[in-house]
């Protein structure tokens, strides 16, 4: 999996052809590259002996990535670290939705969303009160999981203490297009269906909508994309009426309003309320949001499908008010952490609200239990019973004193 923006964490070190390298060391870049023409795979050596990793060629260069499925064998200060799939929910989507290739370094997805006005009029439209069978959801990322899959692969669920105000959207917009560079869809690389605004400055406002016209009419006018619709990725401000129907605002783009189908409106307003619910409750919410749209002949974009996650201040992504006031108190107390997500929204499984990588021994799993029932199941021996972890039983009273490093 790709580990873009490696230069905010920890140092990795690696080694290549018998030498030790890290990011900064003089050569590296040149380095990672002969790895690559030879085929060889460094050691990242967080551990004793090593832990193989490979080198995947981008449009800007190499990168050193972690091995399939490796990511829990690395030191839990490795910026290479994470949970094992089983623990994050994305076990079901491996080899499935997820297909990585280490060889080409190139990562193919299978999307449950339609990408083109085709499909998009053939695809059954999921009732709003009805999940997604699971064979399907084995097999395909929905949207909302495609946003937080590109949110982990772009190192935007880690935080560290140093991370404080260092995260503008210039910053989450840079290593969200570097995480969706090797990524396919449909057999077309990512990054040529994504839009992910840049921040806005009204001083060079005329600038930045030339920049945004000359983009979105590329994307929707290259060989055999009539019909294709793109992916935004923002920061919604308001979904509010228009002259005419419905428009949705998005922070990055004031300038420019997304026409909202009467359709997906009421969608919206049925199934998506727990998340709206949080975004009014809390003013240090922000609603991170992403949605298939087309271009129509006045050069309007239409949304068509639309997806929600809340996220604090820090971009982190937060399930219900529990989860919002276990992440602040671990920014508070300045841990470092992995947040873990739901990658479906009403989901019950044994998700971990976050992962301390600050411990000494181990890498504790933090649980919130918003019912009795799963703090039963936490409690259960066959839950990560390797795995040392930490619940919060929200209906037995405060939360409890966190694991010290």
């Amino acid at each position: 999996m790709t580990d873009p923006g490696l230069e905010e964490h920890q140092a990795a070190v690696y080694e290549i052809a018998g030498r030790r390298y890290d990011l900064r060391t003089p050569g590296f870049p040149e380095a990672i590259a002969r790895a690559h023409a030879r085929q060889q795979r460094p050691r990242c050596t967080c551990v004793p002996g090593g832990i193989e990793t490979y080198v995947a060629k981008l449009h800007d260069g190499y990168v050193v990535k972690r091995m399939p499925e490796t990511g829990n064998q690395h030191a839990s200060s490795c910026p290479h670290f994470e949970p094992a799939a089983d623990a994050t929910g994305l076990r079901p989507l491996l080899g499935t939705a997820i297909r990585e290739d280490p060889v080409s370094g190139l990562t193919t997805l299978r999307l449950d969303f339609a990408m083109s006005r085709s499909a998009q009029r053939q695809a059954p439209v999921p009732s709003a009160t009805t999940a997604p069978s699971s064979a399907r959801n084995d097999q395909r990322l929905s949207l909302r999981g495609l946003l937080l899959y590109l949110w982990e692969q772009a190192g935007l669920t880690r935080w560290q203490p140093g991370f404080a105000g260092k995260r503008p959207w210039a910053t989450v917009r840079r290593r969200l297009l570097q995480a969706a560079g090797d990524k396919i869809v449909g057999g077309r690389p990512l990054v040529d269906r994504l839009y992910v605004p840049e921040p806005f400055n009204v001083d060079e406002r005329d600038v930045i909508s030339r920049r945004r016209i000359a983009s979105l009419t590329a994307a929707t006018a290259g060989p055999g994309s009539s019909g294709q619709l793109l992916l935004l990725i923002g920061e919604l401000k308001e979904i509010a009426p228009a002259r005419c129907g419905f428009k949705a605002v998005v922070k990055q783009v004031p300038d420019l309003a997304f026409t909202v189908e009467d359709r997906l409106y009421h969608q919206i307003t049925r199934r998506l309320q727990p998340e709206l619910a949080l975004w009014n409750a809390a003013d240090d919410i922000r609603m991170l949001m992403i949605a298939t749209f087309g271009m129509g002949p006045s050069g309007v974009p239409t949304m068509l499908e639309l997806a929600l996650v809340p996220t604090t201040r820090d971009w982190l992504p937060v399930k219900d008010v529990f989860e919002h006031q276990l992440i602040g108190r671990l920014v508070a107390e300045n841990r470092s952490f992995l947040k873990g997500v739901h990658f479906h929204p009403r989901s019950l499984g044994l998700v971990p609200c976050a992962t301390l990588i600050d411990c000494s021994k181990a890498a504790p799993q933090l649980f919130v239990a918003a019912n009795a029932n799963l703090g039963m199941n936490l409690g259960t021996p066959s839950v990560l019973a390797t795995e040392a972890k930490w619940v919060w039983q929200v209906t037995e009273g405060s939360m409890p004193a966190l694991p010290w490093h």
